[in-house]
């Protein structure tokens, strides 16, 4: 049973006599508990709606075209609350941030809807049996799962949750139900790499084609790790190990798959020194999420955005600044030497960002604070607008991690400040002034 919280005017329900402050128990006799149900059940032609209002409980049915909304609002996105992450994972970065950070950062989910619903990934572990048959009955999918590893064993002792080595069970589960997943695994030096990491993508792979795509990033290490599990971050030489085990195992899918199945971070590529594959061995990016080929699509399209501006010029001298972590910094240096060579008249600064903050292993941009962007530009040139990428912002969009305003950094840098996407079209014709 679940609260309605507001009635779009004019729509069905409206016109139905639905209230805010009613109660929905159910639709065509099956139970409302979150939005999954909701969405499910809603999608006939011809519902019942069973309501609780006050003393009363009625029925209210609405006829309407299939899959169309009625109009209904309830007070949270899934109608009741997020479920908490049962784990404690050796490399959890929730458990590696500093205290006296907002609460809503050290909040940890592994919920089934938000998968579905928003792409987050998941492990499995809080699932009931309830919930793996309605994700059977329901087809939510894809399901994103973060893995780590299929060693049963290995697993429970990564996730330190005993309900974790069943991952691969599961997982079969699923395959058999024709749930589609993409999957992640998080390596964690001398832990789950080498000879496990040949047995997690062997395993992965024989799920193919359920199985669509597989990550392999590192875990990320922050200076806060007192008290935790031992983890020390890869060599540049281990990164290129990386890669080259992952590339040879996804060549054998290739082969008989007809599919890579298994895609290496940007992040590794960038820590080993080595080039960005090409675009058609990202297969359409389906980990693009997980910093896997950004580099490569955003590179690509700004070589489009550029052949796009043949023959234009800039009227008048632009001078502006960019700043950003220390793995994209090579990479965005690239593109304002490409954009400087095309376009004389163009002044514009690149700078690095160390990440004080949460240490120096950290090297995105998108985990960097509005403190350390202030530390390290301040008394720089900036020039007449700093571009930042939006990734730095939290979803929001609102303020940095260490809730530090954009508005509060622009008057304390004094200079305008601009936000881009990971999109290499406006990253062009936002540092160009768009001509």
């Amino acid at each position: 049973m679940v609260e309605i919280y507001a009635v779009e005017p004019g729509s069905l329900a409206e016109l139905a006599g639905l209230r805010p402050g009613d109660f929905l128990i159910s639709i065509n006799g099956h139970e409302i508990a979150d939005v999954l149900d909701y969405r499910f059940y809603l999608a006939e032609s011809k519902v019942t709606l069973k309501i609780h209002r006050g003393p009363e409980l009625f029925d209210v049915t609405i006829k309407k075209g299939e899959y169309e909304d009625i109009g209904l609002e309830f007070q949270s996105y899934l109608m009741d609350e997020m479920r908490r992450c049962r784990n404690k994972c050796i490399f959890c970065f929730i458990d590696q941030l500093p205290p006296g950070m907002r609460e809503s950062l050290y909040f940890k989910d592994d919920d089934a809807r938000m998968s579905f619903l928003l792409g987050n990934y998941i492990t499995l572990t809080n699932l009931t049996e309830k919930d793996v048959e309605r994700i059977i009955l329901m087809r939510t999918s894809p399901l994103n799962i973060s893995v780590h590893t299929t060693n049963p064993e290995l697993r429970v002792k990564m996730l330190q949750n005993k309900r974790a080595g069943n991952v691969l069970a599961l997982m079969r589960r699923f395959a058999k139900a024709n749930i589609k997943m993409n999957c992640q695994i998080v390596l964690c030096k001398g832990v789950n790499d080498e000879e496990e990491l040949d047995r997690t993508m062997a395993d992965l792979a024989s799920l193919w084609p359920a199985v669509q795509s597989v990550s392999v990033v590192p875990a990320g290490l922050t200076k806060y790790r007192e008290g935790l599990f031992p983890l020390e971050p890869y060599s540049p030489e281990e990164c290129a190990r990386i890669i080259g085990q992952v590339s040879a195992f996804a060549e054998r899918c290739m082969k008989k798959h007809k599919s890579r199945i298994f895609f290496c971070a940007d992040e590794l590529y960038v820590k080993a020194g080595l080039p960005i594959p090409p675009a058609e061995d990202y297969e359409g990016y389906p980990q693009l999420e997980n910093g896997v080929g950004m580099l490569r699509l955003m590179q690509d399209e700004f070589d489009a955005a550029l052949r796009g501006l043949d023959g234009k010029r800039l009227v008048l001298p632009r001078d502006v600044s960019i700043a950003t972590g220390e793995a994209a910094y090579g990479f965005i240096c690239g593109l304002v030497d490409a954009l400087r060579a095309r376009f004389p008249g163009l002044i514009c600064k690149v700078y690095k960002i160390k990440n004080d903050f949460f240490g120096e292993n950290i090297t995105v941009a998108g985990l960097i604070t509005g403190i350390d962007l202030y530390r390290q530009l301040c008394g720089k040139h900036l020039g007449d607008a700093l571009f930042l990428p939006k990734t730095m912002l939290r979803s929001d969009g609102d303020m940095f991690l260490d809730s530090m305003t954009h508005e509060e950094l622009s008057k304390l840098l004094g200079v305008k400040i601009e936000f881009v996407d990971i999109d290499g079209y406006e990253f062009a014709y936002k540092i160009l002034g768009e001509l």
